[in-house]
């Protein structure tokens, strides 16, 4: 399996910054469907934004538009009520991808979940990036958010849209193969495992996109665990080895292994500037202190850390030489963790175009320069004992997780 995609010009790419540039875009184009719309997503939930989505899809469904729509098992475990009936009166299909059951997480095999954002709406646009259904000023765990979340989406016109269109139908003839297995009518299970196999005819639509938009070279990255399980850790660390003037990553949960902290110093050792945004604010235990004990030798190579504080960061974009004859840039969902990278489903779309590399890293400079704090190599050494015991716990126990699903990292 090729670790990285084909590019293809003739793309039109529009990089949306938050949920103030990606639920108008999105409600625009599900208000705008004609014959079909499929949209999966980790968290889906009802407060704000979200609810105005929900009531998009809903309007899309009373019009006669097919409508599928997928969460995660952990990320929306249930539909509230009053949506479900809503959603069902509308024709909206929906499905939890992996419900957790009984035992929960207690089942490694459980730790593989739905973790990318994809919307594909009548073969025409697709959106992919970080971005769930959640308003960017709430919180299902901390409530009411002073400031928006950091996070990136795109949104494509062109030949990369049928890719999201195949893998979303994929999954979903996969799912309804499952349920009617389990609900042992194996010859609708046979019907669902072959449509999932075949390559689905693209409904392409003539409409131009608007906006913002410009022509680029695009392509689509996928890791599931079947046939691209390593795609968007060796695309990265591709990139990462052709760099030669700058890189910069912001990422939320950032935990690499071996070989992709490597070509991280490999890269600051031959004199391409590295920066890193990370998560600067407590979210959760594991995630915040199992990265401060890879900070080390990241710094002492020359990276240069900085933790993002205005608000929640939950970007997984990476933008390498944008200024130069050779741009890459990427943005997604997978943050670079073992979570991520060996477990998940995730898509990352990887664009090579010099405008949208250079509006990428506008805004992740903006955000290091004003709603950051730069990480100097004294300031590990002014951690408390008791902090350090922490980052070493995290890091161990994620160590530990890791050898439970049997991988190596």
């Amino acid at each position: 399996m090729k670790s990285h995609p084909v590019l293809r010009d003739g793309h039109q790419i529009k990089l949306l910054q938050g949920g103030a540039d990606f639920f108008p875009e999105l409600i625009r184009a599900l208000d705008a469907a004609r014959s079909h719309i499929q949209l999966e997503t980790y968290i889906f939930d009802f407060h704000g934004d979200g609810a105005l989505v929900a009531a998009a899809l809903e309007r899309a469904g009373r019009r006669g538009v097919r409508v599928w729509v997928v969460v995660d098992g952990v990320g929306t475990p249930k539909l509230k009520e009053e949506w479900r009936t809503r959603f069902d009166s509308a024709g909206v299909e929906w499905r939890v991808y992996s419900p957790l059951g009984t035992l929960g997480l207690l089942i490694p095999s459980r730790w593989r979940r739905l973790h990318r954002k994809l919307c594909v709406v009548d073969g025409h646009v697709a959106f992919c990036g970080g971005i769930n259904i959640l308003d960017d000023l709430y919180d299902p765990q901390h409530g009411t958010l002073k400031s928006p979340r950091l996070d990136f989406a795109v949104c494509a016109a062109g030949a990369l849209v049928q890719q999201v269109q195949e893998a979303t139908t994929q999954l979903w003839w996969r799912m309804q193969a499952v349920r009617h297995v389990r609900q042992q009518n194996f010859p609708e299970a046979f019907s669902s495992f072959r449509a999932a196999g075949l390559h689905m005819p693209w409904i392409h639509d003539t409409r131009q996109a608007h906006g913002d938009t410009w022509v680029a070279k695009a392509g689509l990255l996928l890791r599931d665990n079947l046939l691209h399980r390593g795609q968007i850790e060796k695309a990265y660390r591709r990139a990462i080895g052709l760099a030669r003037h700058d890189i910069v990553i912001a990422n939320a949960y950032f935990l690499p292994g071996r070989k992709l902290r490597q070509a991280l110093v490999h890269a600051a050792q031959r004199g391409v500037r590295v920066r890193l945004l990370l998560q600067g604010r407590y979210e959760y235990f594991m995630q915040y202190h199992a990265a401060r004990p890879v900070y080390r030798q990241l710094l002492e190579a020359g990276v240069e850390i900085y933790e993002y504080s205005e608000s929640f960061l939950h970007a997984k974009v990476a933008v390498i030489d944008a200024h130069h004859d050779r741009p890459w840039a990427t943005v997604g969902s997978s943050n670079l963790d073992p979570f991520s990278l060996l477990l998940a489903r995730e898509a990352n779309v990887v664009v090579a175009d010099t405008f949208f590399a250079k509006h990428l890293r506008d805004g992740l400079e903006h955000a290091m320069a004003s709603k950051s704090q730069r990480i100097m190599p004294q300031s590990l050494l002014q951690r408390s004992q008791f902090q350090r015991a922490m980052d070493w716990t995290a890091f161990g126990l994620m160590r530990l997780a890791i050898w439970l699903t049997g991988n190596r990292y």
